[in-house]
């Protein structure tokens, strides 16, 4: 009798487990949000596009490079746009500035 108990309770704890596992692998890790689940997109085109009439290139591609990455996603055209990105469009820097180009 002692041993059906122990089997029931082994076999409780183990789904369990595997319930908050899946429940784990579910959420996704990270600030990327639901766009984790979306293939890598090539921050390098993207950017580059976005910051091709952009008076400091390299600083505007790198920007733009750090936000893609973080984010998998760059608005259309060279400005503007945000409300297609929306974590693209809310990430600032240390003094509260958009840090997104």
């Amino acid at each position: 009798m002692a041993v059906h108990r122990h089997l029931i309770a082994s076999v409780l704890i183990s789904v369990l487990l595997l319930q908050l596992a899946e429940a784990d692998m579910t959420q996704g890790v990270g600030n990327a949000g639901d766009n984790s689940k979306l293939p890598k997109m090539d921050c390098g085109g993207a950017c580059a596009a976005r910051c091709q009439l952009s008076s400091r290139p390299r600083l505007c591609q790198r920007a733009c490079g750090t936000c893609c990455a973080r984010c998998n996603c760059v608005p259309p055209g060279t400005s503007g746009n945000l409300d297609v990105c929306p974590c693209y469009a809310t990430m600032t820097t240390r003094d509260n500035k958009h840090k997104c180009p």
